[in-house]
């Protein structure tokens, strides 16, 4: 380990497809994909100062300067403080992370320098990509990297999930394992309590190789005969803030939960099945299943999942003649259509065209993105 390279580290951002809001449930599974934007971080000597780890980023001015202690790392001064609350924290956890699995190695962590750029925002706005899991897939990645460390795809991703649930343990993971896998994959997330006392009882290196109750992983061929547009609807969402609202209603543990699951589970299965024929019609009918049970699930429990924006946005689609669904918690930020791209040429850019009309007058944003196939993957 010679801490004086520079290496740089990209992830992509990750759209849902259906399984959203269930895949929060260890062991039951999400459809997502990667797209083709993703954050990049690039990992580098620190040079005086007194700060062992210097972070900036474009998407916040200055730098922030921490100091390595038993605790983690601590702000030098109240701007970098404040800098790190501003928008730092997934960062600073992967750094944390990493460092204490070098320590476990009987290894000191080097002084590092992290510069980071996103591509997963517009003006400073999150579209609801994944930044949070992008940028902490890129920092494990380019710190660990930096350090000399060898990590296979699950290892990126196992030190990424442990830094995301020591700030939430209620965050799935999908869009970590997106950003590490890239491409369209099947997902199941792990029971983030048990991982957490794993890592307490056995460490970090150990909880590597232990198995972790729910989790699964596999990728999925990327859809035939389809086209996939995202429409933005201007409007940032907190997904933490929807899912931790959800777990404190009487919805949680109930008869309508245990429904939803159940309902929710077989349209991934129905999507990975259709996905795996090269089945579009079939994926349609599912992603509009997928749409109505999300409805169902917001006229319920009353989450704000649908806005009126993303409503339009998903009634856009299906007047075009495609499915449209919220991508994620909803309550703002993306939304996705699918259309038939199996009629002629003229046909599919006419649908497009009408789609984005009616986006236009719903006031949703086209965001000029694609989805990854399943042969690429994070950097």
């Amino acid at each position: 380990m010679t801490g004086t390279r520079t290496v740089t580290r990209h992830a992509p951002g990750k759209l849902f497809i259906v399984g959203e809001y269930a895949v929060v449930q260890p062991g039951h599974p999400a459809i997502l994909a990667a797209v083709d934007r993703q954050v990049s971080v690039t990992a580098s000597a620190a040079h005086g100062g007194g700060a062992d780890v210097v972070i900036d980023s474009d998407l916040c001015p200055g730098e922030a300067r921490l100091r390595r202690g038993d605790g983690g790392l601590a702000a030098l001064g109240a701007d970098d403080e404040q800098r790190v609350r501003g928008g730092l924290t997934h960062v600073v956890s992967a750094i944390e992370t990493v460092d204490g699995l070098l320590a476990e190695q009987g290894l000191s962590a080097p002084p590092v320098h992290l510069s980071i750029t996103s591509r997963l925002h517009h003006e400073g706005t999150k579209l609801g990509l994944g930044s949070s899991g992008a940028v902490t897939v890129a920092s494990v990645s380019a710190v660990a990297a930096y350090y000399g460390l060898e990590l296979s795809h699950e290892d990126r991703f196992r030190l990424a999930m442990l830094a995301t649930a020591r700030l939430d343990a209620r965050s799935s993971g999908g869009d970590l394992a997106a950003s590490v896998w890239g491409g369209w994959i099947e997902y199941r997330a792990p029971d983030r309590a048990a991982v957490l006392d794993l890592v307490q009882r056995l460490g970090i290196e150990e909880s590597l190789r232990t198995p972790w109750p729910g989790f699964g992983i596999r990728r999925l061929p990327s859809p035939r005969g389809l086209a996939v547009e995202v429409g933005w609807t201007g409007r940032p969402a907190s997904t933490a803030s929807l899912v931790g609202s959800l777990g404190r209603r009487a919805w949680q543990h109930s008869a309508s939960q245990r429904s939803f699951l159940e309902r929710s589970d077989t349209c991934v299965r129905a999507s990975v099945d259709a996905l795996e024929r090269g089945d579009g019609p079939e994926l349609l009918r599912q992603v509009r299943g997928a749409r109505r049970m999300l409805a169902e699930l917001d006229e319920e429990v009353r989450l704000g999942i649908f806005t009126p924006t993303l409503t339009a946005l998903c009634d856009a689609a299906e007047t075009a003649g495609g499915a449209g669904k919220p991508s994620g918690a909803g309550g703002g930020d993306c939304g996705i259509a699918l259309l038939d791209a199996t009629a002629e040429d003229a046909t599919v850019h006419e649908q497009i065209a009408h789609l984005r009309k009616g986006w236009a007058a719903a006031g949703v944003l086209p965001v000029p993105i694609h989805l990854q196939s399943t042969k690429g993957s994070a950097a």
